[in-house]
């Protein structure tokens, strides 16, 4: 899926040719290139970086410096490119794209996880994704510190109030998840709840791995969590009005995990440039 989504990249930015390089560089003039970051950040991505360099052209010798997940200052390099200039121009933007967008999603979630340390909070990353780029984005929250919410659709079921809504009550949520359960058993069941009282039928029912805090304030945050003893299984996640000014407060509660959606859908890009010597 990484390799058509490069093809397909390359294909939007080269189209029939990049013509500044076939113009006004020689076909036989040798450089060697530096990635350089920036700004102070976290680095995810490396590995898509060095693989557009490679499918532009397979005879250049790229040299990753930097591994995902690493906390870098400005002026770290990141990656030594060496081979035809023509080709690393070629590739260049399409190679920075991903790189600074994947660390971009990192460097983020690194700054919010940092504020929950001291707590027992996790941050979550959510489905606000760029459509293609899930597995990439998510591989970059973790890169940051972070952890992964449910992948899809497909691998945990999340009921929202509009899925409660179409459903006649607690007794019909019960038999569907005891169903779920039954015939997919891998598949986790998370709950959404807006009120406390939910929670506490919630608490009630059989099945339920998570119940999603929904917008609740921080007093009903802490009530939530006290409703839970060792009978009950469940995690909580809290959600909604979350950002860096509040996702302290918020994990103090005690809640198990945030979910974040500003990581994916409204992370700035890291500030990542290339720096080109000509060899001959």
């Amino acid at each position: 899926m990484s390799h058509d989504l490069i093809r397909m990249a390359l294909e939007e930015d080269i189209g029939t040719g990049d013509v500044t390089s076939q113009y006004f560089v020689l076909d036989d003039r040798l450089a060697r290139a530096f990635v350089t970051v920036r700004k102070e950040g976290v680095i995810s991505g490396m590995a898509m970086a060095a693989a557009v360099f490679l499918e532009v052209d397979p005879s250049l010798v790229v040299q990753v410096l930097v591994a995902d997940g690493s906390k870098v200052a400005p002026g770290t390099m990141l990656m030594k490119v060496e081979g035809k200039a023509r080709s690393i121009l070629t590739a260049e933007r399409t190679a920075l794209n991903f790189l600074q967008r994947l660390s971009g999603v990192a460097t983020l979630t690194s700054r919010y996880v940092s504020l929950v340390k001291h707590t027992n909070a996790k941050i979550l990353d959510t489905r606000k994704t760029t459509p293609g780029y899930r597995a990439l984005e998510k591989k970059a929250v973790l890169d940051g510190g972070g952890v992964n919410h449910r992948m899809g659709l497909y691998d945990r079921a999340m009921v929202k109030d509009n899925h409660l809504v179409a459903e006649r009550g607690i007794t019909a949520l019960q038999e569907a998840i005891r169903n779920l359960n039954e015939e997919k058993p891998q598949v986790e069941v998370e709950l959404e709840a807006d009120r406390l009282e939910q929670v506490e039928a919630f608490l009630k029912l059989e099945g339920v791995d998570y119940i999603l805090l929904d917008n609740m304030n921080l007093t009903d945050l802490r009530e939530a969590v006290a409703m839970r003893d060792e009978r009950h299984r469940v995690s909580f996640e809290a959600s909604g009005g979350v950002n860096l000014d509040t996702v302290a407060d918020i994990a103090e509660t005690g809640v198990d995990f945030i979910s974040v959606g500003a990581l994916t859908h409204s992370a700035p890009a890291l500030d990542i440039g290339l720096d080109f010597v000509v060899l001959v």
